[in-house]
């Protein structure tokens, strides 16, 4: 005779065989139905073999790219394998930017819209960009910049021995920031539209170290020369200073005290002394040779924004007389072709480049 209690316990095992028997046959089905890759009858031959066996190749960046096939690739840098040695050299080649400069580039100003900044959030590839420029710049020894200066007073390279061929030579990138004039107009601006049409001297410093090294070169009383070829030159060349502030606080160091550097800085000139807070990225850092943030670098750009010659740290040798016959020999060059007051600039972005490129093929 069957109790209540057994009938309870053999329905109750009844329906967990039911319930196990019910997954075991679903998994088996989805098991079931998934059909097997085809094998590769393909017959392989040893080439094949090899390619499979070898590693994928690894792209690099441009930054990358730039960093080891550039002129400058043996400098010390704040990144990257620390040096225990090193002695600096001639620039061999050309340094700069590829495309012409134009105003409004390099701002550090966001422009996105909303549903762009929204698209850019949930962007996957854009996040792992993100993080790996984050990573780069966590990963910086903090005190290497400092480091590298007991190499040659952080001299990065030597000044060549003449001017670059102007067609030859890269350009100067936009850079935009305050300025010392009082005006509205002025007290915001690009360096390109000061810098087409004249043959300019520009310094870019951040720091008083780098300022003093940047006084080696174009002060009165280190090169009388080079200040005596400004004044003569009727306004075509001008010496164009820019301070590189990135920290927020330095720079509001800087615009609190913007009074006492109009006292040291002459009326004329002073909208062409900038304040560049943001928009110097790796690749002008690279390009241009800004590789120590504590060191000064001199310029000798021309009327087409082309960077000629180029000097950092403190001057030596025959570095200042270079700068000043650089500076002659482009004005001569300004004068055979006969650029004025009424510059028309010759240069033109490569968007520009190719719509007229385009119109021209229609």
């Amino acid at each position: 005779m069957l109790s209540r209690a057994t009938i309870r316990a053999r329905s109750t095992a009844s329906a967990c065989l039911l319930c196990q028997w019910r997954s075991f046959s679903v998994s088996y089905q989805r098991l079931a139905d998934k059909t097997p890759s085809p094998p590769n009858t393909k017959p392989t031959t040893p080439d094949d073999a090899a390619k499979d066996a070898a590693p994928a190749p690894v792209t690099k960046s441009p930054i990358e790219a730039l960093r080891e096939s550039g002129p400058l690739a043996n400098a010390p840098r704040a990144y990257g394998k620390k040096l225990d040695t090193f002695t600096p050299t001639h620039l061999s080649r050309p340094i700069g930017m590829h495309n012409p400069p134009n105003p409004g580039e390099n701002t550090g100003i966001d422009f996105r819209t909303l549903q762009q900044k929204r698209d850019d959030f949930v962007n996957y590839e854009k996040h792992l960009k993100k993080r790996e420029m984050l990573k780069s710049k966590i990963s910086r020894p903090y005190f290497r910049d400092w480091r590298n200066m007991q190499f040659h007073k952080g001299k990065t390279f030597l000044a060549p021995p003449r001017l670059f061929k102007a067609d030859l030579s890269l350009y100067f990138p936009n850079l935009h920031g305050r300025t010392l004039a009082k005006d509205a107009a002025a007290k915001v601006a690009d360096t390109t539209p000061l810098l087409e049409g004249h043959c300019s001297v520009v310094t870019v410093f951040s720091s008083m170290w780098a300022e003093n090294q940047i006084r080696t070169f174009v002060s009165p009383e280190a090169n009388p020369a080079l200040q005596s070829v400004l004044k003569q030159s009727g306004g075509r060349a001008q010496l164009v200073q820019v301070n590189i502030e990135e920290d927020a606080m330095k720079a509001w160091l800087v615009r609190l005290f913007m009074g006492s550097l109009r006292k040291k800085v002459a009326e004329d000139d002073w909208k062409r002394y900038f304040l560049v807070t943001k928009g110097i990225t790796d690749e002008i850092r690279e390009s241009i040779g800004l590789l120590n943030s504590k060191v000064g670098y001199t310029y000798l750009v021309d009327h087409n924004c082309r960077i000629r010659w180029a000097g950092s740290g403190d001057a030596e040798g025959d570095e200042k007389e270079g700068l000043v016959k650089g500076v002659q020999r482009i004005l001569d060059e300004m004068t055979k072709e006969g650029v004025g007051k009424n510059y028309v600039r010759k240069t033109a972005s490569v968007p520009q480049l190719k719509a007229e490129e385009a119109g021209a093929a229609q």
